[in-house]
């Protein structure tokens, strides 16, 4: 798949220059795979993915899918903003109407891997107000910070941020 990738990468200016500017050419490159069908259908879908989820270029390998943040790009934009709006909306609506920001806050704390001390200094402000905003975050979105599977779903909230609200 890489060899593939690097290939198609390589040729894709001329080939795209044959197209012109009215059309893009874009491509996702999946596993090599055996010829049985099952095998030939994840591979396939594999490469769809990798199409929908590509960043910064038009070629995606499904082999450049190794974050939570690259399988994400690959899940339609009406599917993250919805996602993000539902749990993040409870802190989105605090922001507009405080002056401190939770989301701002939510992101440093997962940002500093849930240390008190240094999302403190990176925010520049003191830990008791890390620990108050924390538990504030917490009970807004219904969600315990000291549980992985709770900071999970909050990080992938964050990350399917609509463009247009970074």
């Amino acid at each position: 798949a890489a060899a593939v990738t690097a290939a198609l990468r390589a040729a894709r200016p001329q080939l795209q220059a044959r197209l012109g500017a009215r059309q893009e050419l874009c491509a996702g490159v999946g596993p090599a795979a055996p010829t049985e069908a099952s095998a030939l259908r994840a591979a396939l879908v594999q490469a769809g993915y990798a199409l929908e989820s590509r960043v910064g270029g038009p070629v995606g390998c499904s082999g450049e899918l190794d974050s939570l943040g690259a399988l994400l790009r690959g899940i339609p934009a009406e599917v993250t903003a919805a996602f993000h709006g539902r749990l993040l909306a409870p802190l989105a609506a605090h922001d507009r109407g405080n002056s401190v920001s939770l989301l701002g806050t939510l992101a440093a704390f997962l940002d500093h891997d849930c240390s008190w001390s240094r999302t403190a200094g990176a925010l520049h402000v003191h830990v008791n107000t890390v620990h108050y905003r924390v538990r504030r975050i917490e009970e807004l979105t219904g969600r315990s910070l000291a549980r992985l599977s709770d900071r999970l779903d909050l990080r992938a909230a964050l990350l399917c941020t609509p463009a247009g609200t970074r």
